[in-house]
């Protein structure tokens, strides 16, 4: 197992702590782990690509650990107040609405291989950056209400962008798929 492989395995165990925390109104340790997992999560590529140790299961365990990190996050804050629950319902629904439609295009369209888009990565960006100003928000007690709620609308609607850009991406695909029957 190569380093980033390994700092992928990290920000996964990571996550099921970072609930714990949450659950517990820990919000130090809570804020330290999301860091820690949110530069692991720089790292990894950095690390992959500098050294050239890109590797298929890197490739299929980062997004996972992503979206495990995110998923969880967005949920736990939720269910305990953190965040708008109209927040979480659009960032879990655009993952729901991926994983879906990633199942269809297998089923009808093999070899198809889902590369992230500029918008995905700057949507998993916001993602990570509106929890990171919650976060750190509330341990550090620095008020930024007016940042925070732009941040809640910037992510949004970059949530819903993106997932209306993998909605387009995929019927292209079928699309193209079934012209050639």
């Amino acid at each position: 197992m190569n380093i980033p492989n390994l700092l992928t395995l990290v920000r996964i165990l990571l996550t099921p702590l970072l609930v714990i925390f949450l659950i517990d109104k820990k919000y130090e340790p809570a804020f330290l782990i999301f860091c820690t997992a949110g530069v692991t999560d720089g790292l990894d590529g950095f690390i992959a690509r500098v050294m050239k140790q890109k590797t298929r299961i890197g490739a299929i365990l980062d997004p996972i650990a992503d979206k495990a990190l995110l998923a969880s996050s967005y949920i736990t804050m939720a269910v305990t107040g953190i965040i708008p629950d109209w927040l979480a319902v659009i960032v879990i629904s655009r993952d729901i609405i991926i994983i879906f439609g990633v199942m269809v295009l297998l089923l009808f369209h093999s070899g198809v291989e889902i590369c992230p888009s500029i918008i995905s990565k700057l949507t998993t960006l916001f993602q990570l950056i509106t929890i990171f100003f919650v976060l750190g928000g509330m341990v550090l007690n620095f008020n930024c209400a007016p940042l925070v709620t732009s941040l809640y609308i910037i992510t949004a609607i970059l949530t819903i962008a993106s997932g209306l850009h993998y909605v387009y991406k995929g019927v292209m695909i079928l699309g193209t798929e079934s012209n050639g029957i």
